[in-house]
């Protein structure tokens, strides 16, 4: 999950504010690569002291040869591009991942707008759809993220959030008798079109 410092830096005055954002450890650079880095440095120092304690002068002489065969063609590889190359299809990748993921609000509008009715009944349509957008989205992000999943590992846990009703638990549970493979998180969006076509017949 993402960690914000947007408040702080706003907020931040005097000498040393970014330093402190530096010190930082959750959210950090440091969090994410210390492992990479600790694995690195424990490889390289372990091939210094083998060099320099563990070889005689003629494997010495060996290991310097396939260092300058190595840094020989290290120029033969365009370092530079294959790296932005490969950033740049990265944050391609992760970007699409995250505009492809269907926040609630623009179907809210989409409702508010088009679900009409003022009295009890319509309120009550443009809820119920929304709750059921919000099912839907929680048990597709509980089939693909940890974290939901430990929120919310059960269908109890979504009547107790109060984005399930006992009875649709009833049927999302038959349902998962009969067919327990796939999973049924489209089953609240097949509900909610149920209620849009009531309302627009009405």
């Amino acid at each position: 999950m993402t960690i914000t410092y947007t408040g702080e830096v706003a907020t931040c005055r005097g000498f040393g504010c970014f330093l402190k954002l530096l010190l930082r450890w959750r959210g950090s650079i440091y969090k994410l690569v210390w492992l990479d880095l600790l694995a690195f440095l424990t490889l390289y120092y372990l091939l210094n002291l083998v060099y320099r304690f563990a070889l005689n002068e003629a494997q010495k002489e060996t290991f310097e040869a396939i260092v300058a065969y190595c840094n020989s063609y290290r120029d033969l590889i365009p370092l530079s591009f294959v790296l932005g190359f490969y950033v740049s299809i990265v944050m391609t990748r992760w970007w699409n991942q995250y505009t492809s993921i269907p926040w609630p609000d623009p179907i809210a509008v989409f409702v508010s707008s088009n679900v009409h009715g003022q009295d009890e009944r319509g309120r009550v349509m443009r809820r119920t759809i929304m709750r059921y957008v919000c099912l839907c989205l929680t048990m597709v992000l509980a089939n693909v993220s940890p974290r939901v999943k430990k929120r919310f590992p059960g269908l109890n846990n979504l009547v107790e959030a109060g984005l399930l009703n006992e009875n649709e638990r009833t049927i999302i549970e038959t349902m998962n008798k009969s067919f327990p493979r796939p999973s049924k998180h489209w089953l609240p969006i097949v509900w909610a079109a149920s209620i849009i076509t009531r309302a627009r017949k009405e």
